[in-house]
This record gives structure tokens, sequence and C-alpha cells, in this order.
């Protein structure tokens, strides 16, 4: 039975879990998708977005606990959420020996398309996703970032008003990831609801709202400046030397600083309390002899707030697992 509602929310799920065995891969999660928002799960591989995305497209039965996407019931309206949404999978799910109008004529047969409709669709697609010199080629011949982008256009070609990207970029180059998200955006504008799960914490800059999933479990989850003001607590230094790889060990040991990792060729230290990190830091340098340095109090990044967030975790998980024994 359709039991779509006219709230504001494209998702909702409550106390949603999936276990397989005695893993538990989603962990009681709830969180809401607002409608004509860019949403993005993140979270390291293996964290359960991929398991998540597959419960909320109709394709894995949850363990416990539900929820709604489009306002169809993710346990007992499977069918009718397949056929309203759009979902681009984690692997290339089109067929390689055929051209790219045969992959989009398959798919517009999937989702029944009119056929006063079909060639209209196609030659948007093709226009969208910018291959118009390539649309009797095998799918094969393209690179990653074109099989992508018809992939993109396959999903939606019956113009669903939701749709679902599991790391659409993965595995293509800086340029391409970019374009792909020009292209997300542009259907962002039109209203359509997007889904996006991804690891990469700079793609996270163009959502609306972010969730931080962990260990199947949602550990923070704003806006990208609500995650960066709001759950960081801690200052973040910036730290420029020669083989910054070296310096990270004993630069955690500092009483000053809660944890360090290395940004390219510099390094990030997440410290208590800024003044105090730098005369430390300066000061260890100083018995060692280093001169070639700099450190700067810098704005943090996404990726320092969940760096920060997953050692938060661990600890108090850790603290946890120590209590019980």
């Amino acid at each position: 039975m359709n039991t779509r509602t006219n709230n504001h929310n494209a998702v909702e799920v409550r106390n949603l879990e999936k276990r397989f065995g005695d893993f538990v891969a989603v962990n009681r999660i709830n969180f809401e998708v607002r409608k004509g928002e860019i949403f993005g799960f993140l979270g390291p591989n293996g964290a359960g977005k991929s398991t998540t995305i597959r419960m909320l497209c109709g394709i894995l039965l949850p363990t416990s606990g539900g929820g709604q996407v489009g306002g169809f019931d993710i346990i007992s309206q499977q069918r009718l959420i397949k056929q309203h949404i759009g979902y681009m999978s984690q692997k290339f799910s089109l067929y390689e020996d055929l051209t790219v109008e045969e992959n989009i004529d398959f798919y517009s047969g999937i989702y029944r398309i009119p056929e006063a409709w079909k060639k209209q669709r196609k030659d948007w697609i093709v226009k969208m996703a910018g291959l118009e010199n390539f649309r009797t080629g095998l799918t094969r011949t393209l690179s990653t970032g074109w099989k992508q982008r018809l992939a993109l256009g396959c999903a939606i070609v019956h113009e669903p008003q939701m749709v679902f990207l599991d790391e659409p970029t993965s595995g293509v180059d800086p340029i391409t990831r970019r374009n792909f998200w020009i292209m997300i955006k542009e259907m962002a504008k039109k209203g359509i609801t997007i889904f996006v799960t991804t690891h990469y914490m700079d793609e996270a800059e163009n959502c609306d709202r972010i969730a931080l999933i962990y260990k199947g479990s949602i550990i923070a989850a704003g806006t990208p400046e609500e995650l960066k003001t709001i759950f960081m607590k801690n200052d973040v230094l910036e730290i420029s030397l020669p083989d910054s790889q070296e310096w990270i060990e004993r630069l955690t040991a500092l009483s000053v600083v809660r944890e360090a990792a290395l940004f390219g060729t510099a390094i990030h230290a997440v410290v208590y309390d800024a003044p105090s990190a730098v005369s430390a830091i300066g000061e260890l340098f100083k018995g060692e002899n280093v001169k070639d340095y700099r450190i700067k109090k810098i704005r943090p990044s996404l990726e320092d707030v969940f760096v920060s967030l997953i050692e938060d975790y661990d600890r108090a998980d850790k603290g946890n697992e120590l209590a019980k024994s």
C-alpha cells in the first residue's frame, strides 16, 4: 500500500540495524534526509555505508528497525522504492559489450519509459554526460570517468526525485571527480534529492548536510560548518618541516597533543590549547636542533574533524571494553 506522505523528509531512518551472523554492519542508526538536499554519508571503507544504502534502496532487508524512502516503507514496499529512485552502485553495473545507446535503451526498458519519451531521454543523457562522440561506441572502450557518467545517466533515465550514489567517484582522477560533482549539483538545483556515500572528505564540502559513520554507528551529523565548529572542540596546528613523517610519533607523545596525522607533506596536530602546544613543539624542535620548520593554527578540515571523532570513539570503546573485563 502506498504510504507516501507530504512531509519535508525524503528519507527517515529509525534504529536501523543490519547483522551478518554475529557481525553488526549497521548499528541501530537514526537520521533524516530532507527533500531537495545533497546528503553526504561519509566514512572509511567497511564503516557500513554501502550496507545502509542497499537497505534504503530495497536491496537488503534490515535485521531490525526500519524507515521510509519517499514515503515508502523499506521493508514492505521495496519494489515501489526501486521504481521511484535512481541508484548508482559502487561497482560499475552497465553492460560493457553494449554500446552507450544500447545501455541507455536497456535501462529505459527496465524503467518502462514510454516509447514516445525514450529518444528524448536518451538524447538528454548523452548530452548531460558529454557522450555525443561515443554514443555508438562499445561501453568497454570508455575510460572510467566516462563510464561513471553513463552509469549516472542510466540511473536517472526515468527522472527520479531521489538518487542514491554509492561511492560514485571511487577510482577516478581528481578532474573527473570535480566534473562529476558539477553534475550532482546541477541535479540538486532541479530539486532532486541526492544521497551520496564517499570516503573522500574533501567531497563532503559539496554536501548540504553530512552524517559520519564509523564501525556501523553514526558518530556525528550536521552541516560541514557545524561539524567544524560544534564537533571540533580542539585547535588544529599545521606543522611544516623536513621529513615530517618521522615526527608524528614524537609529536603525539607530547602531553599537549591529542593526535597528529600526515596531510600532504605537512602534519596536522589536534591540540588542547594552541599557544601551549606551539611553545611545547618549539621546545621539542629546539632540543633536536630543528630550525627549518613552521607552525600555524589553521581552520580544521572535515578530515581533521573525522580523525578526531574516530579517535574519541575508539578511546571510549576501549574504555568500555576495559570496564567490562
